[in-house]
């Protein structure tokens, strides 16, 4: 059975965690440390790094450190990960829903300008599946209208932007280490930030709201929450950051197969392309309605083959919790086809040519199936 995915984890990531473990400093320390700082090589331009226990809390602490909170709105698009909306309800904020392109899945400067109101604080931009939001229109509005830009940057370490790496520049820039991710802490995240005030305001965020003066005199002026990334989770991520580019490059050698061999089928809708893509995910739209299949028959149908699938994501204003905000069908329409025709095929480093035209073969093979049991 080929998974959609699956972690690259050898022997160098053990032996640094072990190496962790036997040292009797296990939580929050020069590991942590360690791994802020190579962060901040590997992004370059200089940016302030702050490592958290997950991308969720790192989303979160950058929502808060800007001080946006009860009465603000936050502009987001319909097409991510429900986490990405969920931390703006939880800093107390409301999230305004775009839609999105279809072809990149991605927010653009012309759907966000119209939901600009005079609550609005801050957008929120994803690099969805690795590939880069086109990020100067949408920096050049928020400008315009002194807005906070906070990018979902979950999928995109190792993106580049017409060249520029995701982090290396903007204002508060958010990373995710899940073991589904391009390198994994296990579970883990990282905020990149270039105004020393404003990392220290998410240094307090992430552990209790602590201040301590010289003597390490403790005190606690706001709140804060418990999450800090340790050092066992920090240590493999050290080892899996010095293999990033290689892991990236690997994955577009992938995709490129399977643009490839992909089955020219009307049905069937690739994902965007892009130089600077780090391919998180593949995930082209396949019309199941026009098949006459549910998606669930058709992932069954190629795990017939040997073959996994995912779906990632739903279109989040479509979730119940949204809907009391007064969202419904046919608000983001691209966003709503994404959600309803996504499929996520098998995408990993240690993944061969062969396997991806496996995934291929098996996709010729449930189309044809599919095609005669219409006719």
């Amino acid at each position: 059975m080929l998974p959609f995915v699956r972690p690259t984890i050898e022997d160098e990531d053990i032996a640094a965690v072990e190496a962790v473990l036997r040292s009797g400093w296990i939580t929050t320390g020069p590991k942590a440390a360690e791994f802020e700082r190579a962060l901040g090589a590997y992004l370059g331009g200089n940016p302030l790094v702050r490592v958290f226990n997950s991308g969720t809390s790192a989303l979160e602490v950058s929502l808060r450190a800007a001080g946006i909170g009860p009465g603000d709105e936050v502009i987001v698009p319909a097409m991510s990960f429900v986490a990405s909306a969920n931390v703006v309800l939880s800093a107390g904020a409301t999230p305004v829903f775009v839609d999105v392109d279809l072809h990149t899945r991605n927010l653009t400067a012309a759907a966000v300008t119209p939901a600009i109101s005079a609550r609005t604080r801050a957008v929120m931009p994803v690099h969805f599946a690795g590939l880069a939001v086109d990020m100067a229109p949408i920096e050049a509005l928020a400008c315009q209208h002194q807005l906070r830009v906070i990018e979902d940057a979950a999928h995109a370490i190792g993106t580049r932007d017409h060249g520029r790496l995701i982090g290396s520049s903007g204002d508060l820039v958010c990373f995710s280490f899940h073991p589904n991710k391009n390198i994994t802490t296990i579970e883990g995240g990282a905020v990149a930030c270039f105004d020393p005030a404003l990392a220290q305001r998410l240094e307090r965020l992430r552990f209790f709201g602590i201040e301590k003066d010289a003597e390490g005199n403790m005190d606690v002026h706001a709140w804060g929450g418990k999450m800090n990334l340790t050092d066992v989770n920090s240590a493999l991520g050290i080892v899996q950051l010095t293999r990033l580019e290689k892991f990236n490059t690997r994955r577009r050698e992938l995709v490129k197969l399977y643009f490839q061999h992909l089955p020219k089928d009307p049905v069937l809708l690739p994902p965007a392309d892009d130089a600077g893509h780090s391919w998180h995910m593949f995930a082209p739209l396949i019309a199941f309605a026009a098949l006459g299949v549910t998606r669930y028959e058709f992932q069954q149908r190629l795990q017939a083959h040997g073959i996994g699938s995912g779906f990632h994501y739903p279109a989040m204003h479509l979730f119940a919790v949204y809907r009391k905000l007064g969202y419904q069908p046919g608000d983001c329409p691209n966003a709503e086809r994404i959600g309803a025709e996504t499929l996520t095929l098998p995408l990993f480093p240690a993944m061969s040519g062969a396997d991806v035209q496996r995934v291929c073969s098996a996709l010729h093979s449930v189309l044809e199936e599919l095609s005669r049991a219409g006719a």
